[in-house]
């Protein structure tokens, strides 16, 4: 990370018009391949979170300042805008645009803590939730708390000037940044950080350098529009550019670093911020109020404020409503005839017991005085808070998901002076009644007087496009006549770029204008962001919305999804997945078959065979879509009846199976490994791509057979040992290493448990290879025939059945799911536990004491994230090590059970990062609890990754 104060980048680029957009762009770039002008990526890349939709002409990864310097020349002798993408999780259309866009999420991921965590050093592309996971261990995180945390970015905190729930106006990005790294459109690089800043960039920049100033004095000399200045950013204020710099700070250096927040990428690249931390309150008690009124709830948050509460949300009738129909709603709810009533959820948060027991008992009269309906109890017990909180957090789940198909949801904030605050929800709710949104609700801070409202619209036809337009116009008079703000949060964006104007006046107006002349002469960047005369440009590109897919047409292209998804820089995302089946649709409908063939040509295997399946997008996902689920279900759906009765004659042959593949990889390890890669490729070129890998020589060996049945007296579990342990040898099975199966069954006699394995086990699966290959005959094939011996070997339900692979227990978690009602409901008793959480709770108790190693590496898999057990899996690891690291990196390692093998570009690429945390450092073991991920782990760091259960049976033998 450079610290140079002001530099210029690489030089621009000849313009070559000659091999077009894509040629004059990959000379900008050390990496052509980082450059696409290929119709199906652009227009994955051109959806995001807003309603607004822009087709890039080139979609770019850039990977250094130096790379965006010369990308903003190259656009600029293009003719063409560019526009930067980080998260693209913003909501007001400032993440798109038609011309250049370029990607600074992908390689722009790495963090330093400084001082022990009262600083960070963070590069656009982690998420504020990846940020806080590196400071949580100093007890510290980011001032800035957006409910968004774990997809939007540190690009978008920045662009955005992001705050929060509890933030305020005191902890935001302007207010706890100390220093910036940023690229100026001519190429320029300023470092804030260096002492001659201010000098550097007056040499660099002469007539910018000296516009600043004169900006700033012509501010100041204005009595107007300071006291403007001083109004609006009293409150939370994202509207236009951050004319407090103006007032705030005399550098010119300093004053542009701080106009760069909140600049929604129009002024300049971020490449890089130092922030100043808070302090992280593990110690909380929250209550939700329920009031009589708007105004009774309004009223109660000065006293509530000045007792120390830190959060304050409000929730109007209309949230209630749609809070009570949960399919388990919080006890202050229920019974609750909803009227015209109004909540506070109120949260108080100390550093320790001590000090918050104090708090709440000084804050108990404020409450006590409260004409609250359902009582004024504050809770400390973490999942009753948790209930509370997703009560908040889930009205856009609940708004959203019950939207009608082919509608956007649209998610709005405002901010008003607090005294205004009343009148202002109530205008609100009139304008949703006179326009026709009758399922718009309205929640927010309210101790910042900033408003959220949330309604659904359809962009489809005029009249209904009309009618937005109608209730933005009286939504900004009745925001304007308030005194308040038509962006708090959400940065200005495309939709409340037209009224800039309106709400700073002509002079500060005029301000904003010169400033952007100054930093982007040419317009090049992000041209109609922020600032824009056109009254009506906030009416246009808006999305249109196909229904596609019941499965999926809830999807609002939040990007939530996206940090989870371990296809994300390889190939495409789950929101990108729908986004994509939707261009399809439109393409379709339109009679474009050329670009319809395109987009589908790709898809096949962009979207369905690159997809991991893992289904982690689920966890992510406001609205619970599982486009893992769907992408199995198409490749359903591409097979022939002949395939599916193949894969059900498979499912019958299991056993045979097995053998087959351990035979064929026994005798593959005797063979030259030439022959066998021309062998295996030739196979793949005739159309077996799905179904037989590329030979590699990390390809493990046949494992052992599994165990044979037992029916011990005293049983306590039924032991279904996972057949990828058979399939595949153990790691270091040439140096003797058992295997999980047999370390299970090992700690389990060691520790005096009984278990049952139970008969015809050779024959049996998880059904988890043709659930994801979505051969869907042999699936409830393998299902039957399972869940049949299963119930038998487990007395009916009464045993737990334990697997020793997590993708396996979670496989047999679904196999219900996949067989007819009446046989759905007759093995819905039986239990199904994994390895590592019944070695947790049964087995360690009894164990010896084990020989611990000094530290471990541990890999976390997609399943346990499902199962909720990495805790146990945690204190399995904690048993055997004295230290035990989980990488800041760690994601799913995409080998899904062979998906690793039939595209290893997807495992290299999703294991990168985590891959390269491991590698800088050095550990006495690496762990995960899933073969094949283990295999995937091991394959990208180059260390030998072993059943954690197996080091455990080491360290007690």
């Amino acid at each position: 990370m450079s610290h140079s104060a002001a530099e210029s980048t690489t030089a621009p680029p000849t313009v070559d018009r000659g091999p077009g957009l894509a040629g004059l762009l990959a000379s900008c770039v050390s990496d052509p391949a980082r450059v696409t002008t290929d119709v199906p990526r652009r227009v994955a890349a051109a959806h995001d979170a807003s309603p607004y939709l822009f087709t890039p002409q080139a979609v770019v990864r850039a990977a250094s300042a130096a790379e965006v310097g010369a990308l903003m020349a190259g656009a600029r002798a293009a003719g063409l805008p560019l526009t930067l993408r980080s998260g693209g999780t913003s909501l007001a259309g400032q993440a798109g645009g038609d011309g250049i866009l370029v990607d600074v999420r992908s390689h722009w991921r790495t963090a330093e803590v400084l001082d022990e965590g009262q600083r960070i050093r963070l590069q656009p592309g982690l998420t504020v939730r990846q940020a806080n996971a590196r400071l949580a261990r100093y007890g510290r995180r980011l001032g800035p708390d957006p409910a968004s945390e774990s997809a939007c970015t540190i690009g978008g905190l920045v662009a955005n000037n992001s705050s929060g729930m509890n933030c305020g106006t005191q902890d935001n990005a302007y207010r706890t940044m100390e220093s910036l790294q940023f690229v100026l459109p001519s190429g320029t690089v300023v470092d804030t950080a260096a002492p001659d800043a201010d000098e550097a960039l007056r040499a660099r920049e002469p007539e910018l350098h000296a516009g600043l100033l004169r900006l700033r004095d012509r501010v100041r000399a204005s009595a107007g529009s300071r006291a403007t200045i001083e109004r609006l950013f009293a409150m939370k204020n994202t509207m236009g550019y951050g004319l407090n710099s103006f007032l705030d700070h005399a550098g010119a250096a300093d004053i542009l670093a701080h106009l760069m927040i909140g600049s929604e990428g129009t002024l300049g690249f971020v490449g890089e911020a130092v922030f100043r931390t808070v302090p992280l309150l593990p110690h909380t008690a929250t209550g939700l109020l329920v009031l009589p009124g708007l105004a009774e709830a309004t009223d109660a948050l000065p006293a509530l404020l000045a007792a120390g509460a830190r959060t304050a949300e409000l929730l109007d009738a209309a949230s209630l409503r749609v809070a009570q129909q949960a399919p388990d709603p919080v006890d202050e709810l229920r019974g609750l005839r909803v009227e015209h009533h109004a909540a506070l959820l109120v949260e108080f948060a100390e550093d320790s017991a001590e000090l918050l027991a104090e708090r709440v008992a000084a804050a108990q009269p404020v409450l006590d005085r409260l004409p609250a309906v359902t009582g004024t109890a504050l809770v400390r017990d973490a999942r009753v808070r948790a209930r509370l909180w997703h009560l908040r957090k889930g009205l856009y789940t609940a708004v959203a998901g019950a939207r009608r198909p082919g509608t956007t949801a649209l998610l709005e904030d405002i901010a008003v002076p607090m005294e205004r605050l009343t009148g202002t929800c109530e205008g609100l709710i009139g304008l949703f009644d006179r326009h026709g949104y009758q399922d718009a609700v309205i929640f927010g801070h309210a101790r910042d007087g900033n408003l959220h409202f949330m309604l659904t619209q359809d962009f489809d036809s005029a009249a209904e496009t009309e009618r937005y337009a109608r209730f933005t116009d009286a939504m900004v008079d009745l925001v304007l006549d308030a005194g308040g703000t038509l962006k708090a949060e959400h940065g200005t964006g495309r939709a409340m770029a037209p009224f800039v104007r309106r709400q700073y006046g002509d002079e500060l107006y005029d301000v904003m204008r010169e400033l952007k002349r100054l930093c982007d002469p040419h317009n090049v960047l992000n041209p109609g962001v922020l600032l824009e005369d056109d009254p009506t440009a906030h009416l246009r590109n808006l999305k249109s919305v196909p229904q596609v897919d019941p499965a999926v047409d809830a999807c609002v292209e939040c990007g939530y999804c996206e940090p989870v998804c371990p296809t994300a820089d390889a190939t495409t995302t789950p929101r990108q997945r729908i986004a994509l089946s939707r261009e399809i649709a439109l393409a379709t409908a339109a009679g474009d078959e050329e670009r319809r063939r395109a987009l589908e040509a790709d898809y096949a295997y962009a979207a369905v065979d690159s997809c991991a399946a893992d289904s982690l997008c689920v966890t992510a996902c406001p609205v619970t879509i599982d486009t893992g689920a769907v992408m199995k279900r198409l490749r359903a759906e591409r097979h022939s009846p002949a395939a599916q009765r193949a894969g059900g004659a498979t499912a019958r042959h299991w056993g045979t199976a097995v053998k087959g593949v351990r035979a064929a990889l026994n005798t593959a390890h005797v063979l030259p490994a030439p022959a066998l890669r021309a062998a295996t490729g030739a196979v793949r070129r005739l159309g077996a791509g799905e179904l037989v890998p590329a030979w590699a020589d990390d390809i493990p060996r046949g494992g052992p057979a599994r165990p044979a049945a037992r029916r011990p007296e005293g049983a306590q579990a039924v032991f279904f040992a996972a057949c990828i342990g058979s399939v595949f040898a153990p790691e270091g099975a040439s140096d003797g290493s058992p295997g999980s199966t047999a370390a299970f069954l090992r700690l389990c006699e060691r520790a005096g448990v009984a278990v049952t394995v139970p008969e015809r086990l050779a024959g049996l699966c998880c059904g988890t290879p043709w659930q994801s290959k979505g051969y869907t005959d042999g699936h409830r094939t393998m299902a039957a025939r399972t869940l049949d011996v299963l119930w038998e070997a487990s007395d009916h339900g009464r045993l737990p059945v334990v697997s020793d692979a997590s993708s396996c227990t979670h496989g047999l978690e679904q196999l219900p799911g996949v067989l007819p009602e009446p046989d759905r409901a007759r093995f819905a008793a039986l239990r199904f536990v994994d390895s590592v959480a019944f070695t947790a709770e049964h087995l360690l108790p009894a164990l010896p004491e084990p020989r611990r190693l000094g530290t471990l590496a541990l890999h976390p898999t997609c399943s346990t994230a499902h199962l909720g057990i990495d805790g146990a899996l945690r204190t399995v690891a904690a048993a055997v090590s004295e230290e035990v690291t989980v990488p800041d990196n760690w994601g799913c390692c995409a080998f899904a059970g062979d998906r690793g093998l039939l595209h290893p570009e997807i495992t290299a690429s999703a294991t990168a990062a985590q891959a390269a945390e491991i590698t800088a450092g050095t550990y006495d073991a690496y762990a995960s609890c899933n073969r094949t991920c283990e295999m995937g782990m091991s394959r990208a760091t180059g260390r030998p990754y072993r059943h954690v259960l197996e080091l455990l049976d080491e360290a007690t033998a």
